[in-house]
């Protein structure tokens, strides 16, 4: 019986996807809910899986082509057997032998692989079926420097983590590759964002001695009621947003066209550096979260993130955006608008500086803070005030329990 394998259905936001990797050949044999294509969009990877046993009759669709929602991209023949004997017995000797390169490898593993020059028939697969997923790979990586010298140098080349290390001196030498479709939506999206908003920045500090003092006393409790749920510093910015968010509420509407639509929810997305670029997936209704909702979600999210496993549903709507550039030592920086939102908040790093604390010298622990907003929606006033709120509320963390 032939079947027709179709791309997944997209979003309303995403218009078409690239087919970024087929896992299997025509005539090579398949099991029901095997991966057999990745197909990528300017969000997300989407795996396409096998819907029955069978083989790939014909692929409509190759790697690289443009594919639009549930467009057919191959004809799948359920119950028929692989078209070539010597195919099945290489690939029964494949099993017999464990070789891992006709298994299958996830994106973010492949990814991996290849930008370590690794050889994939050496990395033992915990995934279903044998595959190699990221942390395989991670593994690998990290147990490889206890491995004898001797199997070191056999393979010089695993160890290279870029072309210039293994290149002769003198030499100068290039490397080009394609830009990913994440990448190049990201680059779009953001030039969009200058070209289309009034976009202006405020900036203002905070002193995080407070917060610091309150997750030090209470992070080992926190922990374990928690079931080991961490205390860090986003939730508490992102409840602080919150309350914000309700008191001006222009800087948590959005632009459509000539109307400016106004939320009477919060849904915060929360910036998340992946290996395939920047992700915001969206915390939904931080109102109703707790301290513990907040951090325990952004962890799944990290989490996902790093294994690309974050879905379409993880990164649509969103009123307000947060990106912390200081986990990477960023003192400040200018955020740029995640479009149709009209603001966003970039935290940085938190660093001792000399301040002026009622005639004394006192150094504190501060961090700058940053609200890049459209002017055609936020006046100046509303963005300096609401930055004020931010501050306010961090600097005296009792207030967001007390609603004050």
């Amino acid at each position: 019986m032939s079947i027709e394998i179709k791309a997944p259905t997209f979003p309303e936001s995403v218009a078409d996807g690239t087919v970024a990797t087929w896992h299997k050949k025509p005539g090579e044999a398949c099991v029901t809910d095997e991966l057999i294509v990745d197909i990528e969009t300017d969000k997300v990877v989407l795996e396409v899986v096998a819907p029955a046993d069978g083989v790939i009759k014909e692929i409509l669709k190759g790697e690289g082509d443009t594919v639009l929602s549930e467009e057919i991209l191959a004809i799948f023949e359920a119950g028929a057997a692989a078209s070539a004997a010597p195919a099945a017995s290489a690939s029964s000797a494949v099993a017999d032998t464990g070789d891992t390169d006709a298994e299958k490898i996830g994106p973010a593993a492949r990814k991996l692989i290849d930008e370590n020059n690794l050889d994939a028939s050496q990395i033992k697969g915990t995934g279903k079926n044998g595959g190699i997923t990221k942390e395989d790979v991670q593994n690998y990586l990290n147990n490889r420097g206890s491995a004898p010298a001797a199997a070191a140098a056999a393979k010089p080349a695993a160890a290279a983590p870029s072309v210039a290390i293994n290149v002769p001196a003198g030499e100068r030498v290039e490397k080009r590759v394609p830009m990913t479709r994440l990448r190049a939506t990201i680059a779009k999206r953001l030039v969009e964002a200058q070209q289309n908003a009034a976009m202006l920045t405020t900036y203002n500090e905070v002193n995080m001695k407070p917060v610091m003092d309150l997750r030090s006393q209470y992070k080992d409790l926190f922990e374990k009621t928690h079931n080991g749920t961490r205390l860090g510093f986003m939730s508490f910015f992102v409840k602080a947003a919150t309350e914000a968010l309700k008191r001006f509420p222009a800087v948590n509407a959005s632009i459509d066209g000539n109307d400016m639509v106004y939320h009477a929810y919060q849904d915060i997305g929360v910036a998340v550096s992946t290996e395939r670029g920047l992700m915001v997936p969206v915390l939904r209704d931080t109102d109703s979260m707790s301290l513990a909702d907040v951090e325990a979600t952004i962890a799944d999210f990290g989490k996902r993130g790093r294994d690309g496993k974050l879905g379409m549903e993880d990164m649509q709507g969103g009123t307000f955006t947060i990106t912390n550039g200081g986990v990477f030592g960023s003192l400040m920086s200018t955020p740029i608008l995640n479009p149709p939102q009209t603001a966003i908040l970039g935290m940085h790093k938190i660093q001792e500086r000399p301040m002026a604390v009622k005639g004394q010298v006192v150094i504190l622990p501060m961090m700058y803070l940053a609200l890049s907003y459209d002017h055609r929606m936020i006046d100046g006033k509303e963005a300096v005030q609401f930055l004020v709120t931010i501050k306010d509320l961090l600097e005296d963390p009792a207030r967001l329990i007390l609603d004050v």
